[in-house]
């Protein structure tokens, strides 16, 4: 399973889906960069294939990270894997 994550600006927590294979991983981040990178904002819809009733709409001028990384057993002992952090409140 491959991950994407998607931090939102002025939110602590990062949105999350989950794909079965690299390619699809790899699409699905190739089409949020392509909206990070677009002129006018616009809304992305992912999918998550490991629960397949999940959706995720992100208008693209909220995002300020993304990030795809394969699941594995690496991840820190909260359960989150490095690579986004948010701030002590």
């Amino acid at each position: 399973m491959f991950i994407l994550d998607v931090s939102l600006k002025n939110t602590p927590l990062a949105l999350s889906v989950q794909k079965k294979t690299v390619e699809d991983a790899e699409a699905a981040y190739q089409t949020v960069l392509a909206a990070l990178n677009a002129p006018e904002p616009k809304v992305i819809e992912l999918t998550c294939e490991h629960q397949p009733g999940k959706k995720l709409s992100i208008l693209s001028s909220e995002i300020s990270a993304v990030q795809v990384y394969e699941k594995s057993s690496t991840a820190t002992s909260s359960g989150r894997p490095p690579g986004f952090f948010a701030l002590a409140e």
